[in-house]
């Protein structure tokens, strides 16, 4: 983990903000379908790419002063 508590604490809320954040998205997309097709490729077409730029910010945010 960094050695800045702060920015470890701003990125473990804002998983969990962004983990509240997936599950509303599923459940407005579950809302409105009508096969399970119908919910989990535009859910992922949404999600992927939003999972993937946090986890690349969180890598940034998180690794160590110096390292590479």
């Amino acid at each position: 983990m960094a050695n800045r508590p702060g920015v470890t604490w701003a990125v473990i809320v804002a998983f969990i903000l962004l983990l509240y954040g997936t599950v509303m998205v599923f459940l407005a997309f579950d809302r409105v379908s009508h096969s399970n097709s119908d919910t989990i490729r535009p859910f992922i077409i949404t999600m992927a790419p939003v999972w993937a730029i946090a986890v690349a910010a969180a890598i940034v945010l998180l690794r160590r002063p110096g390292s590479r």
